[in-house]
């Protein structure tokens, strides 16, 4: 199976004119005729089995509530998508809280994509990929199922990124997120932290401060800017500024340039002369994304002087 093949995707499956919103209610929705493929249809949702690729972990109780409510109210809106199993059942690709909502609201039948999937791992794909785009996935979640994207498929990040209509810096940002111990893990699916914490506690090296700083965030509500400027103290602190440091010679032409390039920048920018003309210009930066921030700015600044 070509990578061509596994990437179209829901939206190359199923033509355009079938993707609009139908409820449950609809007259014109027919129940399954048991065979027709590419087609929009109610089917029965005791014959529906676990999708075995689901990236969802963790279903809010509140949010399912939600949409259960809004199911018995106006029906479901957006059919879930299936393939067809023998003996007249069906898998789960796409819509898990969907089928969950529609069965505690007492629905006995959902509407639902039909489509044909050639291999076990087209469908996983299509449960991974459509999955991110398409339900309320949490950033570790998001960030594992990518991870079985390179791992299983054999993806690289760039791929992934065109896939869902992305950069590879938000992929990479995600995947790093694995990198951090499990309870910040668990801390950042439960919502108590942000993905803008999660990134800045995953610069720090050391595993023991980054659960020291996260205790912190749970416990006295850091912010996302108090905890990068920590992690900023922090690596300053590791890189040595107790070093010695070389003679260097600050005048108001050179504090004057130093402030333009700090503006110019958006970071610290420090100009050392050391003498017999001759000096360094130093420009900080505190994360990767600053650092990949800072790359792209001096790509943008070479273009525009070639």
């Amino acid at each position: 199976m070509s990578k061509q093949r596994l990437g179209r995707g829901l939206d190359a499956l199923i033509p355009k004119s079938a993707t609009k919103e139908i409820s449950i209610d609809s007259k014109d929705l027919r129940f399954d005729d048991g065979q027709s493929v590419g087609v929009i249809a109610k089917i029965e949702i005791s014959k529906i089995k676990p999708n075995p690729y689901q990236p969802r972990e963790n279903f809010d109780r509140a949010s399912l509530e939600e949409l259960k409510q809004s199911i018995i109210e106006k029906g479901v809106i957006q059919p879930i998508t299936v393939r067809r199993l023998p003996g007249g059942m069906y898998e789960l690709i796409t819509g898990e809280r969907r089928v969950r909502a529609s069965s505690e609201a007492g629905l006995t039948h959902i509407p639902a994509y039909i489509i044909e999937v050639e291999s076990e791992k087209e469908l996983l794909e299509l449960a991974l990929i459509e999955n991110i785009q398409r339900e309320k996935l949490n950033p570790i979640e998001i960030a594992k199922a990518y991870q079985r994207l390179i791992e299983e498929l054999g993806y690289t990040q760039e791929e992934i990124a065109k896939k869902i209509g992305k950069d590879r810096t938000t992929v990479a940002n995600f995947i790093r997120l694995l990198k951090l111990p499990e309870q910040i893990q668990e801390s950042l699916k439960r919502g108590e932290i942000t993905m803008g914490h999660a990134r800045a506690l995953i610069n720090i090296p050391s595993r023991k401060l980054q659960i020291e700083i996260w205790n912190k965030i749970v416990k006295q509500g850091w912010s996302v800017r108090k905890v990068e400027k920590a992690v900023r103290d922090l690596l300053r602190s590791k890189d040595g500024e107790e070093k010695p440091k070389k003679k260097t010679h600050s005048s108001p032409g050179v504090r004057d340039i130093e402030s333009k390039l700090k503006r110019i920048f958006g970071t610290q920018v420090r100009i050392r002369q050391t003498g017999n003309s001759k000096g360094e210009i130093v420009i900080e930066f505190y994360s990767n994304d600053d650092f990949e921030r800072l790359i792209e700015l001096f790509e943008i600044i070479e273009k525009h002087a070639r």
